[in-house]
């Protein structure tokens, strides 16, 4: 008797809609605002703060702001305090990028959530964040390519923006990583923070093209590999059919006798990517499924914080 190991049944629009998915999305994200709240607070500033007179938006006064940025226009007809905030003083504009490919849907018997589940809350988190701090966020959603495309905001309502385009979006069969980031660094005309969420299940030499892409135009990058256990320990001991998610292919072996191959050849994997993101100036962040959100993201923050002190 064998057991079969692969993809869950894709989230789809009308379950993503559930009020009980978007209750548990709203939770999670909850907790992990709870935790790091603040971390990331002056942690970025625009190198070219002061220099543009493109006006942006208004935003409320804050004890700390200039008084020469008051809107006395607007005071005068509101009665409130708002200061002007031009294009260039956005403290930072960050991309989230979304791997939706079908392996990315894997969940294993340790873990609550799948990688997808998972990598899209810590999304809508970390969007949360750089929001709240009136960063400019923009999310794209990739497969085969860069499949949405959520423009740079910091408005409010923009985390809900991301969170709803997150949950209705639809599974890719297969993952072109590569040329999304390629896509993704010519749409990215201004220095920002590239947030890329995987599980990198692709050819490396595509995925060190496109990154070396972003750093050429210098862009700041952090690669979130997100793995599930089973990925990592390789835990399966009775003889097994294994699925692959993405070319619909399948094998039938014995666990035991793999577990060696597989671990050095999985080991040899992750440690490359590492290598390549020291060499290229990233960081890289694994992200464990069976672990706590809230746990991963202060761990993370709470070491970039430090650095930048």
């Amino acid at each position: 008797m064998t057991d079969t190991y692969g993809v869950q049944a894709p989230v789809t629009p009308s379950s993503a809609a559930h009020p009980q998915t978007l209750a548990r999305i709203a939770r999670l994200e909850l907790r992990a605002r709870t935790v790091v709240d603040g971390m990331l607070s002056g942690m970025h500033r625009s190198p070219h703060r002061g220099s543009s007179v493109e006006f942006a938006q208004h935003r409320d006064y804050v004890p700390g702001d200039e008084i020469r940025h008051i809107d006395w226009k607007v005071y005068a007809r509101s009665d409130r305090y708002h200061i002007k905030q031009f294009e260039e003083e956005t403290n930072l504009r960050a991309t989230v990028l979304l791997d939706v490919s079908e392996s990315m849907n894997y969940r294993g018997a340790q873990s609550a959530l799948s990688k997808r589940d998972y990598a899209a809350v810590c999304s809508v988190a970390l969007a949360s964040l750089l929001i709240r701090q009136r960063d400019a966020v923009a999310l794209a959603i990739c497969g085969d390519g860069v499949e949405q495309f959520v423009p740079h905001s910091s408005t409010p309502g923009h985390t809900r923006t991301i969170s709803e385009t997150i949950e209705k979006a639809k599974p890719s069969a297969k993952s072109n990583l590569g040329g999304s980031l390629h896509d993704l660094a010519e749409r990215m005309q201004r220095r920002g923070l590239l947030l890329a969420f995987s599980d990198f299940f692709t050819q490396p030499e595509d995925v060190m093209r496109g990154l070396q892409h972003f750093r050429h135009r210098h862009h700041e990058v952090v690669l979130f590999h997100v793995l599930d256990r089973d990925e990592i320990e390789f835990p399966f001991k009775t003889a097994a059919t294994f699925l692959d998610m993405e070319v619909e292919s399948a094998i039938t072996a014995e666990p035991n006798a793999l577990r060696r191959e597989y671990l050095a050849a999985f080991g040899a994997f992750v440690e490359g990517l590492k290598r390549d993101c020291r060499e290229l100036g990233m960081d890289y962040v694994l992200l464990r499924t069976d672990e706590p959100v809230d746990t991963t993201l202060a761990r993370y923050l709470a070491t970039r914080m430090n650095r930048a002190r």
